[in-house]
C-alpha cells in the first residue's frame, strides 16, 4: 500500500505546542500508549523490569546559530547543521533568496564563504577563523531553539539533556530532556541500566515531508556511534530476556541502523539514512520513550511504524487530555509489538 505525507497529518492547535520548559524536568506527563494511562515521568521506573536497559543519546547541541553580515551590511542567519570536514559545513541560511555561490560574510572572528547555491535553504559554507570553529561557537553563536518555540529559557542548559557530552547536534534529543538525577537514581534502584550512543541530530529530522508518496522522501543522513560497552550491555540484556528501551527517535534510528538482521547491535560508527516507516520490522528495540511529534514529519512516520493506525487514537487522547506537544512537551511510552 502506498502511503502519502497526508496520511500522517493531524490538526495540531498552537495552544498544544509547549512554550515553556516545565520545572522540574521530570514533572512532564507520560502517556502509556498501550493502555492510555496518564502518568508522570517519575513513573517511568515502574514501567520497567530489573535487568532492562535504557539507551540514551549523549549528543550535545552546538551554539550553531550565527548572525553573519554581508559586505552590503545585510544580516543573514547562518545555522550550522553538520560539519563536513575541518573547514566546510552544511548550513541553513535565512533569508536564502539572495544567497549565491562566492559570497563571503563575516560572523564575529569567522569568515563564512558560500560554496553552493541554496537548496531548500541549505548551502555548503567554508568557514575560516583564528582557531577551531567548535571552540569559538560558544562565545559567538546561539543555541538554535526550535522555530515553533516562542518562550524564553533562563539557561541554555535547559535545552541540553543531563546526558549531553559529545558536541555535534543542531537540535536536542528531546525525549531525554525529562530525565533528572532523581529519575536516574530510581531506575538504578529498580535494577535498570542506562547506556549511551551518540547520533548527531540534524534539522531535516523536523522538516515536514513534501506532498506525495513518502517513498519519495529524501532522508537526511546523520553520524552515529555505538560504543563497545553499549553493544555488550544490550546483548547481555537480550540474552537474559530483558528489554531494550530507546529514549527518543534518534536512539531508535541509531540502534536499528547498527543492528544485524538477527537483531544484534554492533559497535562502531557510521552514518544513518534509515527511514523507518509502517511495515518496518524492528530488530533492536523493545520499547521507547518519545515526545509528541509534528504532523507530516518522518518522526511521526516512525511512531506509526510502531503503533500502526493506533497512533491516531494515542494522539487524539493526548490532545483531548491537554498533553504538551513537541520539543518541550510531554512524553509517551510505547512498546514494540512482537
Amino acid at each position: 500500500m502506498t502511503l502519502f505525507a497526508s496520511d500522517f497529518d493531524y490538526d495540531l492547535p498552537k495552544a498544544a505546542i509547549a512554550q515553556q520548559a516545565i520545572e522540574p524536568r521530570d514533572a512532564a506527563r507520560l502517556l502509556v500508549a498501550s493502555t492510555l494511562d496518564d502518568l508522570t515521568f517519575t513513573d517511568l521506573p515502574s514501567l520497567l523490569d530489573p535487568g532492562d536497559v535504557i539507551v540514551v543519546n549523549e549528543t550535545r547541541v552546538r551554539a550553531a546559530r550565527l548572525r553573519a553580515t554581508k559586505p552590503t551590511g545585510g544580516v543573514v542567519e547562518v545555522l550550522l547543521t553538520k560539519r563536513r570536514d575541518e573547514a566546510t559545513w552544511d548550513a541553513l541560511v535565512s533569508p536564502a533568496r539572495r544567497i549565491r555561490v562566492g559570497q563571503t560574510m563575516v560572523a564575529g572572528p569567522l569568515s563564512v564563504s558560500v560554496l553552493t547555491d541554496p537548496d531548500r535553504g541549505v548551502v555548503v559554507v567554508g568557514i575560516t577563523g583564528d582557531g577551531d570553529v567548535d571552540d569559538l561557537l560558544p562565545t559567538i553563536g546561539e543555541i538554535p531553539l526550535p522555530p515553533y518555540f516562542h518562550g524564553r529559557l533562563d539557561d541554555d542548559e535547559r535545552y541540553q539533556t543531563m546526558f549531553s557530552k559529545t558536541m555535534g547536534s543542531a537540535a536536542a534529543p528531546t525525549a531525554a530532556l525529562h530525565f533528572t538525577a532523581e529519575v536516574v537514581a530510581a531506575l538504578a534502584d529498580r535494577g535498570v541500566q542506562i547506556v549511551r550512543v551518540d547520533l548527531e541530530v540534524g534539522l531535516d529530522t523536523f522538516r515536514p515531508m513534501d506532498d506525495g508518496p513518502i517513498e519519495g522522501h529524501r532522508m537526511h543522513r546523520e553520524r552515529y556511534r555505538v560504543p563497545e560497552a553499549t553493544a555488550t550491555t544490550i546483548a547481555n540484556a537480550r540474552h537474559r530476556g530483558n528489554r531494550v528501551v530507546a529514549i527518543g527517535t534518534t536512539v531508535i534510528r541509531t540502534l536499528e541502523t547498527a543492528a544485524s538482521e538477527e537483531g544484534k547491535v554492533h559497535p562502531g560508527s557510521g552514518e544513518s539514512g534509515l527511514f523507518i516507516k509502517p511495515g518496518y520490522a524492528f530488530r533492536a528495540i523493545d520499547a521507547a520513550v518519545t515526545n509528541f511529534h509534528a504532523p507530516r514529519t518522518t518522526l511521526l512516520v516512525l511512531i506509526a511504524a510502531v503503533l500502526g493506525e493506533r497512533w491516531r487514537v494515542v494522539y487524539d487522547h493526548a490532545l483531548a487530555s491537554e498533553y504538551r506537544f513537541l520539543s518541550f512537551g510531554d512524553a509517551m511510552f510505547i512498546e514494540v509489538p512482537r
